[in-house]
């Protein structure tokens, strides 16, 4: 690779300019040069191997969101209580491992070996439940066993898949690589439900379920040929598991970000544990038009996806952050509303999955970008998981009592109150720091004593004694020098930009 000032060496490119300065030939390369960074990024052999495991399995992903929850009613004739059982048990983990998995992957010098592991056991596990219908054996039990412990795999592999994702872009490439892995993501929102809907037609539900046992293995392989420069393991200490939570709920904005996502997270699985039930039974969607709907809102994520850059940049990424949960939340309302003739409910169905999911790319893309760019490399896997823990643990709350309500309920009014309960997100956004920045930061290097604040014994202040005011190991060599500056004055114990506080 050329250093950047290698372009103005050459002499060649002088001369042309000013033979013409008026010309038009240099204004074209101005014009491409606009958008580099996304075909820079996929231009990278690493980069392009890492986004083609995530978007295959993503696709895959999208045939188990429809196959799972059909095998369930149309093959065991699951009733509301199952379905909310069967949410619960893919969304407990998230909840009980989070946190220590995110301490235990800080300790990890390979996590990538860990994600290849947890692709290749979830491979298994997944196959295992059409290979139980061939054979006549399949049972709600085992329908639960595999929901837990992929759930719980998953939580590994996400907590280690942050280290990784930021470990290959630099920052200024952060809102372009989010962009990329959400734009497959919405690829596969566009192509998965509607192939797993025909898959479900020509095989059968479970049998389906191959495409995503694959789609583990391809993305395992994938991982196994990328090679990331990793950062070292972090060394235990007091509080080690609770440090990321704690970082996170002292932290004004990134803690205003996950108590709207936990609001939304609760409310969302309330509704979706009971949609497939609901567009069965009350609205009579089969499973071919059941993927048509859930396609028609991943077109809307596509086009979300590929808006969300541009937003980003009119309105600053808090703007976009607070645009996208009201875009996500509020066209959801269409959904308990569908009724009358069968084309207003399809229409409405289809309005409502396009308009939320292009405010679910908007939400992705601008939180995830900021998120990143806060975040200490020292503290990330257990602030993933932290964030986990708060986000992802309301999910099986929401969706026992989403099985809950609808039995005693009923479908319909238990969807108006997930569908207006979502909205409540925005309560915790306003008010907070959140809209008011604009631009993301500086990714943080400082090690975890100017992170947090800092405490009588810090836990990485160094073993040898020295004098107070000049500790020397603990900090990264660029800041070695300002040792003495960080003792005096609270050293940015947030990573907040200026006036954001």
């Amino acid at each position: 690779m050329k250093p950047p000032g290698a372009r103005s060496s050459p002499p060649a490119p002088r001369p042309q300019s000013t033979h013409s300065p008026q010309s038009a030939h240099p204004p074209r390369p101005a014009r491409l040069l606009r958008f580099p960074v996304i075909p820079e990024l996929l231009r990278e052999r690493v980069f392009r191997r890492y986004w083609t495991a995530q978007a295959v399995s993503l696709m895959g992903d999208q045939v188990s969101l429809i196959a799972i929850p059909l095998a369930a009613v149309l093959v065991l004739n699951a009733d509301a209580a199952d379905m909310g059982l069967l949410k619960t048990a893919e969304l407990l983990p998230a909840l009980l491992f989070s946190l220590p998995a995110g301490a235990w992957a800080d300790r990890r010098a390979r996590r990538r070996r860990v994600m290849i592991v947890s692709d290749l056991l979830r491979a298994l596990l997944v196959a295992s439940l059409p290979a139980a219908y061939a054979l006549n054996v399949l049972t709600f039990a085992q329908l639960y066993a595999v929901a837990f412990t992929v759930g719980a795999l998953t939580v590994l592999f996400d907590v280690c898949n942050a280290t990784v994702f930021v470990s290959l872009v630099t920052t200024d490439r952060l809102v372009a690589g989010s962009t990329l892995l959400n734009g497959s993501r919405a690829m596969a929102f566009v192509g998965g439900p509607g192939a797993g809907g025909l898959l479900i037609q020509l095989l059968s539900a479970p049998l389906a379920l191959l495409a995503d046992a694959l789609t583990f293995l391809c993305s395992g392989l994938l991982l196994a040929r990328i090679a990331p420069a990793e950062p070292p393991p972090a060394p235990p200490a007091k509080g080690y598991a609770t440090e990321g939570l704690r970082w996170v709920l002292r932290h004004p904005a990134m803690r205003a970000m996950f108590a709207a996502s936990g609001t939304v997270q609760f409310f969302n699985f309330m509704f979706q544990t009971l949609f497939v039930l609901y567009a069965t039974t009350e609205l009579g969607l089969g499973a071919a038009l059941l993927g048509a709907v859930l396609g028609a809102g991943a077109i809307g994520g596509l086009i979300g996806a590929g808006l969300a850059g541009r937003v980003i940049r009119g309105l600053g990424v808090g703007p976009a952050i607070l645009a996208g949960f009201a875009g996500f939340t509020i066209p959801l309302l269409l959904v308990p509303l569908a009724a009358g003739p069968s084309w207003l409910v399809i229409a409405l169905l289809f309005l409502a999955e396009f308009l939320s999911a292009v405010g679910v790319m908007f939400v992705d893309i601008s939180s995830n970008s900021l998120s990143a760019a806060l975040m200490p490399d020292a503290l990330r896997s257990r602030i993933t998981g932290a964030s986990r823990t708060l986000n992802y643990g309301f999910r099986p709350l929401g969706a026992l009592a989403g099985g809950a309500l609808g039995t005693t309920l009923g479908l319909r009014p238990t969807l108006w109150t997930a569908t207006a309960g979502a909205i409540l997100c925005l309560l915790w956004l306003l008010p907070s720091p959140v809209p008011r920045i604009r631009t993301l930061p500086n990714r943080p290097t400082t090690p975890l004593p100017a992170v947090i604040p800092p405490t009588p014994a810090p836990p990485h202040t160094p073993a040898r004694p020295s004098p107070p005011a000049t500790p020397t190991t603990g900090l990264a060599p660029a800041a070695t020098s300002e040792a003495a500056t960080c003792r005096e004055a609270p050293p940015e114990p947030d990573r907040i930009p200026d006036g954001l506080r």
